[in-house]
């Protein structure tokens, strides 16, 4: 093994390799997938001086700890939390230098809910189709990772950013969704329409990288009976199962699917959504249908 290697100490609840997805293969049954936040995975890129398509960890919640076999520059950005190397504190949201056996500890999410960390030369896990995104529905892709993985990194290609610290925006207190109604809002009643576009909504526990589930209020109530053959799904598509509660697609929804969609998001909002803890207010907005 070479000591171009990162070994992982603490996994954490949820840690995946993520890049910029495997768009483009729907037709075969494969989600795009890639960094749920890809402002925060492209900027981590940045301030290492890594391309930007390299990939990159995305963690859930409570963060990981990991161990370079070499002195490389990492950087975490995504939700805040707090960063050490060797029990002592580091900045976050900037390039830090980690010596060779250091530890680097990246905690819990003070806010949000998925940092990224990346390190100098990328994840160097063999790529799939193209990406060496994890997909959790799929199963391509390297597995989430686990204590005592040993992660190859490549060879750095770039400078690394010289910033005493890089803006990024808070995690949402409130999530605002603009939707483009459609194609299948007729399915539901105008009181149940009226109340998507009106009504707050709240993240579900139940939410993953999938999708954004919600809670409340009353349950849309459908203006047909029956259900649709399958059809194809796009990211953002704002499915309502029979429930009644409508769920947002991200990166690794399926590709087909049959309960009809009432919407779909604008793509420039779903970062966001990739850090709405649950329980977060939700509110989708209608603009006019293109």
């Amino acid at each position: 093994m070479t000591d171009r290697a990162l070994a992982v100490a603490r996994a954490g609840a949820l840690t995946t390799v993520q890049d910029r997805g495997r768009p483009g293969h729907a037709h075969l049954g494969v989600p795009r997938s890639g960094a749920l936040d890809r402002p925060a995975a492209d900027l981590v890129n940045r301030l290492i001086g890594n391309a930007p398509g390299a990939a990159v960890l995305e963690t859930t919640l409570n963060g990981c700890a990991l161990r370079p076999r070499s002195t490389v520059t990492m950087a975490v950005t995504g939700a805040p939390c707090r960063v050490t190397v060797d029990g002592r504190p580091v900045a976050w949201g900037a390039p830090v230098r980690v010596p060779a056996g250091a530890l680097l500890d990246v905690g819990p999410a003070v806010a949000g809910v998925r940092a990224y960390v990346g390190v100098c030369g990328g994840i160097a896990v063999e790529p799939v189709l193209g990406s060496r995104s994890t997909d959790l529905l799929s199963g391509l892709g390297p597995a989430p990772l686990a204590d005592g993985a040993v992660l190859p990194l490549g060879r750095p290609t770039g400078t690394q950013a010289h910033v005493d610290v890089a803006p990024q925006p808070a995690p949402p207190a409130e999530l605002v969704l603009r939707v483009t109604l459609g194609p299948r809002d007729d399915w539901f009643t105008r009181e149940a329409v009226r109340t998507f576009v009106s009504r707050a909504y709240r993240v579900s526990p139940a939410s993953n990288r999938i999708g954004l589930r919600m809670d409340g209020p009353a349950a849309l109530e459908r203006a047909r009976p029956g259900e649709l053959p399958s059809e194809g799904m796009v990211l953002g598509a704002v499915q309502v199962p029979p429930d009644g509660r409508p769920v947002v697609f991200l990166a690794d929804h399926p590709t087909t699917g049959g309960y009809p969609v009432i919407a779909v998001v604008h793509a420039s909002d779903l970062p966001a959504a990739a850090q709405a803890v649950p329980g977060t207010p939700v509110r989708f907005v209608a603009v006019r249908r293109r």
